[in-house]
């Protein structure tokens, strides 16, 4: 559950990153492009996602597109970041990534100083022994989170995926 939690809120954090960003000004179009379309310098870039960015909608796509594009202006350590981030991303089920949309919400309604505080704060949260971690998510009235598949599973989605196996538990 710990797990779970922390791929959430990595999530949330992200898209907090993403939408604080130039690469959230992106314009929704009215389509976008196929996987097939992509250059071969996106597909590198959205590679964790090449099994399933056909059945994305498009503003999720020309999300994803804007990402790509700022990439390789990016530094190193953000590359990195990134990479890291959308494989945690892809490897959540459909509920966990609507669970994070939910909490990105609800962070972004939250005054910007107390927002500011979040990733600092995560750290704390980690530190905590399991017990009080439990104790404090069952305070927080958001329902738990479905476990993550165990990590062997995790290795041979990520392998079916295309995107190289993360080695993390």
């Amino acid at each position: 559950m710990a797990q779970a939690l922390r791929a959430l809120i990595a999530a949330a954090l992200l898209a907090i990153a993403f939408a604080s960003s130039p690469a959230a000004a992106v314009t929704v179009g009215p389509r976008a492009p196929s996987w097939a379309e992509l250059s071969p310098s996106d597909k590198e870039v959205l590679a964790p996602l090449a099994a399933e960015w056909d059945s994305l909608d498009p503003a999720r796509r020309q999300k994803w597109m804007g990402i790509a594009k700022r990439y390789p202006t990016m530094a190193p350590p953000e590359r990195e970041r990134v990479q890291q981030q959308m494989g945690a991303w892809v490897r959540l089920t459909p509920d966990q990534r609507r669970q994070a949309r939910e909490q990105y919400k609800s962070l972004k309604q939250l005054p910007p100083e107390t927002r500011q505080q979040v990733p600092q704060k995560w750290p704390e949260y980690q530190r905590l022994p399991p017990e009080k971690r439990r104790e404090l998510d069952s305070r927080s009235g958001t329902p738990p989170v479905a476990q993550q598949p165990p990590p062997e599973k995790r290795r041979e989605l990520d392998n079916r995926s295309g995107a190289p196996p993360t080695g993390k538990p």
